[in-house]
């Protein structure tokens, strides 16, 4: 129950706001429940105090009065969950304030995510932190620059080396962008074009973020088989950060396919192999046994995308070159289980819900001229695939526990348009993997998606419950917290936070936004090595 003052027309809900207490002390109250701070150590059964956007108090109830009192016996406090790799932008740069409110992530008790992951964030971060905040957003973002971000401005699309000059002004972006409040660079070498980039050139752009203290962090070259290899690609990811001397951050870790499964051992073995040499290595990762991606990334080879879409079905129309392609169409979709596991997940499409075999039973086609008749429909225009989103049931469940269990992986969404991840990954992780399968406990879940992440990206002030930190707390009922999206619905909001503060002030209460756009753009304190 919150109690403070009722605003005329404001609907009454179980957290029933029910009159102002007579000279507060401080302006919220969370009373009663027990409490998670975000660091290793057993909960406590107290009170959480807010003034402003701080923490001021937690510990046993001393009776503060408040300006809101939030009940919360029975319930679980928590810092606001941190998640480490979202895909939000067409909630959080919206034209439409409500959808800004990032409605996804504030219903699973989300209060900070981060942006610009998979090698997509703007050089321009200190532009876009400005808009964003101007723009009001109901979350929390911590920023990365990308390393396609950075690739597009100076090469385009094209498939080569930069020359000497060219390589030198992308330095030059990654170091502006670390001045400018970047957490590090990330990369996603699976994508063209930042796939046709060979080692030596992200790492010397990564150079410039690990002499100003950033991290590096990789959706890695192959989590399957497609070029390198897993265990090669893992490695390439460790030689980059050794070289720039920066973190190694490993993005949604998995071992990804059929002729993967069981691999998690070797994956996990290779990680542990740096940080007993004392290098910093980490990872995240979702609670999904079906990764998300798109048709054209799942299945047609990098060579067949260079130069953009456009190119792409240029190639399609040219029989010699069509004739390559299917090759290695066919070979990719053995690899992701086959027709039957890609499920179709992009909105307002024909083939929407459906698999890739059923759409092909449909069109009385071989399943690979499915594919290429999405493709064409999603690719009219010469813009990202956004119809030809695809959900991959290609993991194994027993790689999926192994590398939950090791304490340097956090919980990240890969929150992305069309899978259930977007909405549900944080109560996903929570009912199947601490209440139905044990294979976490209740603390680890809480640590792994508060203070342990903010700890990995260095987020100052963010991830703990202790005076001092900003005021981003989480109040969820631990019999109701649960996901309602899936593959079908995967636009379901989740069930079961009962109140969310961030900075200080109440963005969802009982599942619904408040309409407050509580939200900041995290920028890192400006480093050293940055021209004044």
């Amino acid at each position: 129950m919150i109690r403070g003052t009722l605003r005329a027309g404001v609907a009454l809900t179980s957290l029933l706001i029910i009159g102002a207490a007579d000279s507060p002390k401080v302006d919220v109250v969370i009373r009663g429940g027990t409490v998670y701070t975000g660091a290793d150590t057993p909960p406590i059964t107290g009170d959480v105090e807010i003034a402003g956007d701080r923490i001021v108090y937690v510990g046993p109830s001393r009776g503060t009065r408040a300006g809101q009192i939030v009940d919360a016996k029975g319930q679980i406090v928590a810092p606001g969950f941190i998640d480490a790799h979202t895909h939000p932008d067409s909630y959080i740069r919206s034209a439409d304030p409500k959808a800004r409110l990032n409605l996804p992530w504030l219903a699973q008790g989300v209060s900070t995510i981060v942006i610009g992951v998979d090698g997509y964030g703007t050089p321009d971060v200190r532009d876009d932190a400005r808009k964003l905040e101007a723009s009001g957003i109901g979350t929390n973002v911590a920023p990365f620059v990308g390393f396609g971000g950075i690739r597009q401005r100076v090469l385009g699309k094209a498939d080569r080396a930069p020359t000497p000059a060219e390589l030198a002004e992308e330095k030059r972006l990654a170091a502006k962008a670390m001045c400018e409040g970047a957490y590090g660079l990330s990369a996603g070498l699976f994508y063209p074009p930042q796939s046709f980039a060979k080692t030596d050139e992200v790492a010397a752009v990564a150079a410039e973020v690990g002499k100003r203290g950033g991290m590096y962090d990789s959706h890695q070259r192959d989590e399957s088989n497609y070029n390198i290899g897993l265990i090669a690609s893992t490695k390439e990811a460790i030689e980059i950060g050794r070289r720039a001397g920066a973190p190694v951050h490993f993005a949604h870790l998995k071992a990804l396919g059929v002729d993967l499964h069981g691999k998690a051992p070797e994956l996990i073995r290779t990680i542990e192999k740096a940080r007993a040499a004392g290098q910093d290595v980490t990872a995240d990762q979702y609670p999904w046994l079906a990764s998300g991606s798109s048709v054209d990334a799942s299945l047609v080879p990098a060579w067949a995308v260079d130069g953009g879409y456009q190119a792409m079905i240029k190639r399609f129309d040219t029989p010699a070159t069509m004739a390559r392609i299917r090759t290695e169409v066919r070979e990719n979709l053995r690899r992701r289980g086959g027709a039957e596991s890609l499920l179709l997940i992009s909105q307002g499409q024909p083939w929407t819900g459906k698999t890739l075999a059923q759409m092909a039973a449909t069109w009385k086609l071989d399943p690979i001229d499915a594919a290429i008749r999405i493709l064409r429909v999603a690719n009219a225009k010469d813009t990202d695939p956004a119809g030809a989103g695809v959900a991959s049931f290609n993991m194994a469940e027993r790689d999926v526990d192994l590398i939950m269990k090791q304490p340097w992986v956090v919980t990240s969404s890969d929150g992305s348009n069309g899978h259930p991840r977007q909405y549900a990954t944080f109560p996903k992780l929570y009912q199947d993997y601490v209440v139905k399968r044990p294979v976490i406990t209740m603390a680890q879940f809480i640590r792994r998606s508060t203070g342990a992440t903010a700890d990995m990206y260095r987020i100052s002030g963010r991830g703990y419950l202790k005076p001092g930190a900003f005021a981003d707390v989480v109040v969820f009922d631990p019999a109701g917290y649960a996901p309602r999206a899936d593959y079908i619905r995967p636009r379901e909001p989740s069930a079961g936070v009962k109140a969310l503060f961030v900075n200080g002030k109440l963005a969802l209460r009982d599942g619904a936004v408040t309409g407050v756009a509580a939200g900041r753009a995290l920028l890192r304190p400006r480093p050293a090595h940055c021209e004044q």
